[in-house]
Parts: structure tokens; sequence; C-alpha cells
């Protein structure tokens, strides 16, 4: 199964979304764009979010249902990526039927099944790379061994250790993650996680290319494959190009950052021109 979440103008302000779902009898007819979604290639099922509503708030006109991925209607186009991979997708929508059935939660609840779905990935993603001698942190350690000694200089061996610490302070936050999210209540800890992660991954990933020297430089193929799988990869170079989405997907660090910082440190929230406004009134391009 694939998340239909994100739109070409709707990513951060995913409340925002314009996919819409029109009720007719039994059945929502849907029409809109998704982007960015992940394995939609290889999906049977998607959760797609879509807006049933015009007149209320834009978080309270949405509602979740499940698409079948080979309904008539439905085209699931590769988005490539700079590693010449396209785990990525972008789908469209033509008045593809959906039963009422397949709702998820009912009519307008959809921003409540969204942030659920969206706060367990956040934990999924920050512990999807186990962070102690393994993952990133692994591959950092090996080449660090094969340096020559001459090579393992007092600045690179304070950077290591300074990484290595920050991925056993990002294991255990992982493991509260984890904890909250089985008690059915998943917190902050999931953003901490999920930020901290995209940063730490791209810094170890940095670190191992500059320990490679020329070799870092040098990756296989950019030809166009489809992949299986979101997870793994067969070399630093490209872990180190595919590390720079990490900040971007399953939410931005920006985001993040808002999150934590309302939620957690209780500053005043981003200030919003669209609140208690019908989304049928707010202003788009």
């Amino acid at each position: 199964w694939c998340q239909l979440f994100s739109e070409p103008g709707s990513g951060s302000d995913f409340a925002g979304l314009s996919a819409r779902a029109v009720r007719d009898g039994d059945e929502w007819v849907v029409n809109g764009q998704k982007v960015w979604t992940t394995l939609a290639h290889l999906s049977r099922y998607g959760l797609l979010v879509v807006r049933t509503d015009t007149e209320a708030v834009k978080h309270a006109g949405l509602t979740a249902v499940v698409v079948d991925m080979q309904a008539p209607g439905v085209e699931v186009r590769p988005l490539r990526q700079m590693t010449g991979e396209a785990e990525f997708n972008e789908v469209y929508f033509t008045d593809v039927r959906v039963p009422v059935a397949e709702t998820l939660g009912g009519p307008g609840d959809g921003w409540r099944v969204s942030l659920t779905t969206l706060m367990n990935e956040r934990v999924a993603i920050g512990g999807a790379i186990p962070q102690q001698g393994s993952g990133p942190i692994r591959e950092a350690v090996k080449l660090w061994k094969q340096l020559d000694p001459s090579q393992r200089d007092d600045s690179r061996k304070d950077e290591l250790m300074k990484l290595w610490i920050r991925a056993e302070v990002l294991r255990l936050t992982n493991i509260r993650a984890g904890q909250s999210r089985k008690m059915g209540v998943p917190g902050p800890e999931g953003s901490i996680g999920k930020m901290a992660s995209a940063d730490l991954n791209k810094e170890t990933y940095e670190f191992c290319v500059d320990l490679m020297g020329a070799q870092g430089m040098l990756y296989g193929s950019y030809e166009m494959v489809r992949p299986e799988t979101a997870m793994g990869f067969d070399s630093v170079p490209k872990a180190f190009l595919r590390a720079r989405a990490n900040s971007i997907e399953g939410g931005t660090s920006e985001v993040m950052r808002n999150i934590l910082g309302e939620r957690v440190l209780g500053l005043p929230g981003d200030v919003r021109v669209d609140r208690d406004v019908a989304w049928s009134k707010v202003p788009r391009n």
C-alpha cells in the first residue's frame, strides 16, 4: 500500500490539498493529482486523502479513503531521482470511483487519520536505520579502519566520535518513540527522531565520502531503475545522494522544527491568514 498525501500545491501545507471527491450514491468520485508517492507503482491499495467539503475550513473538509490502485482512472507516473532510481511517483485520478464503505473514520475525519498516520510514519523513518553499530555509522567506522594510519588525524577522529554519540542518542530517542507508538499515543519524539535522523544520515555519509577521497565521487550508473523497496544502498556514493531527500520526505525538517517549537517548547504558532476561512475562499494560484 502507499500514502497518497502530498500534491504539487500542498506539500508542507498538506491541509490545503485540492484533490476532490464528490459523493455519488454509495461511491466517491475522485479527481486530482498526488505527488512524491513512494512505491505507488508496486502498491495494490492506497491511503488517499481528498477534499469532500469545500465550504469547511481546510482541515475540516478532508476525508481519508482506501483506493484500489488498479481501478479505472488511476495513472501512476515515475519521478526520477538524482540516483537514477524512481521510487517516487505522481498519481493522477480521473473520475475514479471509490466505495463510500472504504472511508476511514468517516467523512470530514481525514485530518485526524492523516495526523495519526504521519506521526507513526515519522517514528518509523527515524528508527528505520539502526544507529548503534550499524547503518551509516557502521559504514563510517568501517571506512575509518581502512584508512592508512597517517590519515587518521585527530580532527577526523573527533568528528567520527561526535557522529557516533549522536547516533546513540538517536537510538535511545527512537526507543522512547516506539514505546509511545505501542501505547497508541505517538508524541513529539517521532518528530525529533525524524529530524535528527535526516541530519545525521546526511552528515554521516558526507563524512564517509570525505574518507573515501576521489573514490567517493564514483557512482556506478544513473540508469533509470524502478526499485522494489525504498530501503537499502549498495554503495556509499549512492547513499550520499539519496540522503539529500531525508530532510524533505515524510515532513520537512522545517515543519518538524515548527512542531517541536509549538508542541514541546510552547512557542507561538506561525501566523495563518486562512484560519477560520472556508477552503473555497482561500486564495490560490
